[in-house]
């Protein structure tokens, strides 16, 4: 891990597109992954090798700043009538094979590019109305159809050595807890059916979805079975607090903390330059 303490990792969010923390013109313009999901549609091989390309060169720069995790990618799958401001063209796409292939590849090329991956949103966001940030998005959908889609990519990339936790209710588990305050969601089903193991992050506590103070968010993310809480806003009124109400991380814990940092590896050799035009060829090549 970065910043001299193996135990202190440093995550961000760079997904691509509108999800882009280090922008131009210091950094390079990042595709949307739904581009890499379009020109997947189009070649699938040319689709996968995009995505993994893609990833590895959003590694490289993460490198050089010493940010060794990065919370990508995102498995959600989209559906008609859902919000697109929540996740959009932050996805794939609407083909939860085709999600599962590309989100496989995005961490193949975190991984040669000495960052971990961190698989989001478990248990799916794509059937959000509603956006998080500022309100508790309800999926109601049956299970059967659950399976047969929102779960596909997140089942088929369970062996991942981290992952998210949504701020969402899924009724057909749990109509009265938000998923990553939800014992059931996270036991029965991430745990479960899903066979997850890594570490399990929560989204940000301080998103409009939750309730509470800030110390209250963070007990009851921890006690449903999240790892990590993860609060980003800065504050510091708010950090003192989620400290104060935050237990020390379980055995259980720790022990998946070591096997995600065990994971991470140095770079592989990597020409940044042509990588970077490879992949605009591609992406020009493909019309997407």
């Amino acid at each position: 891990m970065s910043v001299g303490r193996p135990e202190a990792p440093v995550l961000i969010d760079q997904e691509g597109g509108r999800v882009t923390r280090l922008k131009p013109p210091v950094w390079r313009a990042l595709p949307a992954p739904r581009r890499i999901g379009s020109l997947y549609g189009v070649d699938a091989a040319l689709g996968l090798e995009a995505a993994a390309l893609n990833a590895r060169l959003i590694a490289a720069d993460l490198q050089e700043l010493g940010i060794d995790v990065n919370c990508v990618p995102v498995l959600d799958v989209p559906v008609p009538g859902s919000n697109d401001a929540v996740v959009g063209d932050r996805a794939f796409g609407g083909d939860p094979l085709a999600v599962a292939a590309l989100g496989k590849r995005a961490c193949e090329g975190c991984f040669e590019g000495g960052v971990l991956p961190v698989i989001k949103h478990f248990p799916g966001h794509g059937r959000a109305t509603v956006d998080s940030h500022a309100a508790l998005p309800v999926v109601d959908a049956p299970l059967d159809l659950l399976r047969r889609s929102d779960f596909v990519p997140f089942r088929a990339l369970a062996n991942m050595p981290c992952g998210m936790v949504a701020h969402l209710r899924l009724d057909a588990v749990d109509d009265r807890a938000p998923a990553s305050q939800s014992a059931r969601v996270i036991e029965h089903v991430i745990r479960g059916e899903f066979g997850f193991d890594g570490l399990l992050f929560s989204d940000d506590i301080g998103m409009g979805a939750l309730g509470g103070s800030a110390g209250a968010r963070a007990a009851r993310t921890l006690a449903a079975g999240c790892d990590v809480t993860l609060h980003c806003s800065g504050n510091f009124a708010e950090m003192l607090d989620v400290a104060a109400n935050a237990p020390p991380m379980t055995d259980a814990a720790l022990a998946r903390f070591a096997r995600a940092r065990a994971a991470l590896r140095a770079p592989a050799p990597f020409d940044r330059a042509a990588g970077a035009a490879r992949l605009d060829t591609l992406l020009a090549q493909s019309g997407a």
